[in-house]
């Protein structure tokens, strides 16, 4: 059980490779390359939306999200593709998205503001009266 874990977790880390080649090749249908280059961008950061500390969630878009998300992005893609994107993503190092951390910390940044302005105590307008 444990080899095919390991199997299936390399098979996923390649078809994550294989979705951020797919991104930038024109051959792919814009919805896929949309979606490929979302899902890449997000699995190649280097930090998550869902802190891994976070017990039970912080795991949850890993190992249940995340796959799935790539199953369905690996269906809109012609199989002829996504058979020659595996085959340059075995032969390549896993690139770092940038775009993705910055998505994340921007995301991240504007749940802090919200929070930050829902819990900030309302203060009296100076041109209201005071009673």
């Amino acid at each position: 059980m444990l080899t095919r874990i390991k199997t299936w977790a390399r098979a996923l880390k390649r078809d994550v490779v294989a979705l951020w080649i797919a991104a930038r090749d024109p051959r792919t249908p814009w919805r896929a390359k949309l979606a490929a280059g979302a899902v890449a961008a997000y699995a190649l950061s280097p930090i998550d939306l869902i802190p891994d500390f976070i017990p039970i969630l912080g795991y949850l878009d890993e190992i249940i999200l995340l796959p799935l998300a790539i199953a369905l992005i690996v269906r809109m893609i012609p199989p002829d593709l996504m058979r020659e994107y595996r085959a340059a993503a075995a032969a390549r190092d896993r690139p770092a998205s940038r775009a993705g951390m910055i998505a994340i910390v921007l995301i991240w940044m504007a749940l802090a503001a919200a929070l930050a302005w829902w819990l900030w105590p309302a203060v009296a307008s100076p041109l209201e009266p005071v009673s």
